[in-house]
């Protein structure tokens, strides 16, 4: 489970240390940050997909990502006694990203490269990166460290240079991965990659959750709902069958879901509602009840990641269902991380209420964002690697 997450130079994040639990429920205004604090967790999933620097350029390339206000903020600044203005920059520009567990820490640092001929001269590169163990980086528990293109692990009290031209696009997931070697990089990279997002379920006429589809196991929800059927007879076969009823019919008085299994191996949804004399199809649902399906089949899920993101589950649900989707997630809690990001405050209220949420409130002062009431001693201890050179 990671315990801290740590965010510079991204948007509005110009220097955010938020502490984490099992249930984490990220709120705030629009315009406050939360959005940038999802994109930033994509970024760091993308490192161990070796899909950081693509990533990125789909946002407008690095330089449009970095805060764009002035490199410090001070606090006659703040307290509006002077205006908001920069200066002659004293540091490199870095976008950081990184995290920390019980076991291991990672951070990348990424900056422009130094301006030549190549076609890809606008690249973002990897300037830094480091894993060590524990929650703290400190210089003498690092096990890998990369600068530029120079990436050592440590071997007793040694360090043991492995790579002398690591490509500067790639993170060291994709380059040193070695499971005798470098263990640690293995296992966090491993672990990242189940990391799961979900926040775009198609619902429309043309879904394809709407129509059938030839069914194999699918204990992992695909993250636009195309094998909700398949999903859902999983969790009947191999997962929580209970669960499942139990979810549905909290949502759903006196309604069934069931599977039908053609002859030609195709899946689809029957739902069956009390008082109707015949079982809904798939594309006989509304948005909202198909969309309440599909985040049953995704938090039931027989195979639990390390990390779970919700971006603003409560699109398309009738209020009344944000209850049972609480529930849902509460649950989902027990045996993954779970993050939320949500406007509603039906669905936030009611999270909230359990004791294992974690609230994380933003709000954004002169374009930077805050984590609300956190004060100097209320972040968790974080310290980057010495900048790059």
């Amino acid at each position: 489970m990671l315990n801290t997450i740590s965010i510079s130079n991204y948007r509005s994040l110009l220097n955010l240390v938020i502490p984490l639990g099992k249930l984490n429920v990220v709120t705030g205004a629009n315009a406050s940050g939360k959005s940038n604090l999802y994109k930033s967790l994509r970024l760091l999933a993308e490192t161990a997909q070796g899909g950081v620097v693509n990533a990125l350029a789909k946002e407008g390339g690095l330089d449009s990502t970095f805060w764009a206000g002035p490199e410090n903020l001070s606090k006659k600044m703040l307290a509006g006694d002077v205006p908001v203005q920069g200066g002659p920059k004293q540091k490199r520009t870095r976008l950081r990203l990184g995290f920390s567990n019980d076991e291991f820490g990672y951070s990348i640092s990424l900056g422009l490269p130094i301006p030549s001929s190549s076609a890809f001269s606008l690249d973002p590169e990897i300037k830094r990166e480091s894993i060590w163990v524990g929650n703290s980086y400190r210089p003498a528990s690092v096990l890998v460290d990369r600068e530029s293109s120079v990436i050592k692990v440590r071997s007793g009290r040694q360090w043991q240079v492995i790579a002398q031209h690591a490509n500067s696009f790639e993170s060291l997931f994709s380059q040193i991965a070695d499971p005798v070697s470098t263990p640690e990089v293995v296992a966090l990279r491993d672990s990242i990659r189940h990391w799961r997002f979900y926040d775009h379920f198609r619902t429309d006429v043309d879904a394809p959750a709407r129509q059938p589809q030839l069914g194999t196991r699918t204990p992992v929800l695909h993250n636009d709902g195309r094998d909700l059927a398949a999903a859902i007879q999983t969790i009947r076969e191999i997962g929580d069958s209970a669960a499942l009823n139990e979810a549905i019919e909290d949502a759903f008085p006196g309604a069934s879901l069931n599977i039908l299994v053609r002859e030609d191996g195709r899946f689809a949804i029957e739902f069956h509602q009390y008082g109707l004399l015949r079982p809904l199809s798939a594309l006989e649902l509304s948005d909202g009840t198909l969309r309440y399906l599909l985040w049953v089949a995704a938090l039931l899920t027989p195979r639990p990641p390390p990390l779970m993101v919700l971006n603003e589950p409560e699109t398309s649900l009738h209020p009344d269902l944000l209850p049972s989707l609480a529930k849902l997630i509460i649950k989902a809690s027990e045996s993954t991380q779970v993050w939320v990001v949500s406007h509603a405050t039906r669905l936030i209220a009611a999270l909230e209420a359990s004791p294992t949420c974690n609230a994380i409130g933003l709000e954004k002062e002169l374009g930077k964002t805050n984590v609300v009431d956190q004060g100097l001693l209320d972040a968790p201890m974080w310290h980057w690697p010495d900048q790059d050179k």
